[in-house]
């Protein structure tokens, strides 16, 4: 009489189990079917066979190091497409040599007529209005 192991199977079983893993002259103990198996990122011996990290740290490590963070776009990039738009102007601040005074996109001190020098790119803080530069708040970032 055949038993129910004899049978073949039509479709077989595209990865082998633990069970599938047991070798008979060890008492029916269960063997990983790789005993060498680590973390992919820490190299720690894993305890699933099925498992490629060992902890959720580990695996928010691994996708961290796979999906880097874009780099903010170069200053100097941001204002060459400006110029290729035509709008270098309107996104520029200038401060007046005389009060200190900034000014967004006039060149001019509208009192005293007196050219003022440029700052660099920026535009009004959305909180206080005040006019900010780009290069300020890029510097505020890094220093956090």
């Amino acid at each position: 009489m055949t038993g129910p192991d004899d049978i073949p199977l039509r479709y077989p079983a595209r990865y082998d189990s633990p069970a599938d893993s047991e070798e008979p002259g060890n008492g029916g103990a269960s063997l990983p079917a790789s005993a060498d198996r680590r973390c992919s990122v820490c190299q720690v011996v894993q305890v699933s066979a099925r498992a490629r990290y060992c902890s959720d740290a580990c695996k928010q490590h691994a996708y961290r190091l796979r999906h880097p963070s874009l780099a903010p776009p170069a200053l100097d990039a941001v204002t060459a497409d400006l110029r290729r738009r035509q709008a270098l102007v309107a996104h520029t601040i200038y401060e007046c040599p005389a009060c200190e005074t900034r000014y967004l996109a006039e060149r001019r001190y509208p009192d005293c007529q007196l050219f003022c020098r440029r700052l660099g790119l920026g535009g009004p803080c959305p909180g206080c209005d005040d006019l900010v530069l780009v290069a300020e708040i890029l510097v505020q970032e890094v220093t956090r």
